[in-house]
């Protein structure tokens, strides 16, 4: 049987446990996917309680997905999550867990389909970094619009062929071809009332409150958006497979699970 869930801080509004559950249905897999809320102090000592327990994996959201580099953890880090300091999965192997990132994998995805010259990330936590992870070598530079330069160094350990240009976080967004925008709800709230151009896609990793303030200003000034519930289905998709070690169809499984979702989210709103 799966025993899995999502930890983080806060973390009512998941959906995560509806989309890993309805999979575990169409699969016909035995499995319960919960919520777990959980701070980063606490963190420790609940995965080394977990570790004794017969949990199968754990996604990781805010504020968890630097909180697996501790060193007192006994985490083996995929190479790609040790290169964006970044986890978002973490999957029971034995006694001990493995950390990958699916954020990064979900980018891969994205990005793959979509056409861009100049290329924007609001943010410098594990998400954007996930997405600068999946940007490298992709385009020359990657423009980082973030509040503080403490995060600056983890960020260019993103890269090796893709050079950063950090700007301050009211740059003008108008100039960008993509942007991701990473934060936290309200953060981006100034840029979309400062807009008065957009210029091909911005993918919004938020999905509540939906739409934010910067997706409906970009919509309404003509550009194209990639909803949040969008990467939470693609990364999701990824997760399941690791969790359940089940091989499915990710276009099926991504057009049902996305159409649900859509549907859930809409039905709570109208409540």
């Amino acid at each position: 049987m799966i025993k899995a869930a999502v930890l983080g801080t806060p973390i009512t509004h998941s959906l995560s446990p509806f989309l890993h559950n309805r999979a575990y249905e169409i699969l016909g897999i035995d499995g319960d996917y919960t919520r777990i809320e959980l701070d980063f102090p606490n963190f420790p000592n609940f995965l080394s309680g977990a570790m004794r327990e017969e949990w199968t994996g754990f996604s990781l959201t805010m504020p968890l997905k630097e909180a697996s580099f501790l060193p007192e953890l006994d985490i083996s880090l995929d190479p790609r999550a040790q290169k964006i300091s970044s986890v978002n999965t973490l999957i029971k192997f034995g006694k001990s867990f493995r950390g990958i990132s699916t954020d990064v994998l979900a980018f891969d995805r994205f990005l793959s389909s979509l056409t861009f010259s100049n290329v924007a990330i609001i943010g410098a936590g594990g998400t954007a970094r996930a997405a600068l992870g999946a940007l490298d070598g992709m385009v020359e530079h990657v423009n980082i619009l973030r509040r503080t330069t403490s995060r600056d160094g983890a960020l260019e350990k993103c890269v090796d062929s893709t050079s950063l240009r950090f700007r301050p976080m009211n740059s003008d967004l108008s100039q960008f071809d993509l942007v991701i925008s990473t934060t936290p709800a309200g953060v981006t709230d100034s840029l979309a009332h400062a807009m008065t151009a957009a210029n091909g896609t911005l993918i919004e990793v938020l999905y509540n409150p939906w739409p934010t303030q910067l997706s409906a200003k970009w919509i309404s000034l003509g550009g194209s958006v990639k909803h949040g519930l969008d990467l939470l289905v693609e990364q999701a998709l990824d997760q399941i497979q690791l969790m359940t070690g089940a091989s499915f169809d990710y276009a099926t499984m991504r057009a049902t699970l996305l159409e649900e979702v859509l549907a859930k989210q809409s039905d709570t709103r109208n409540i």
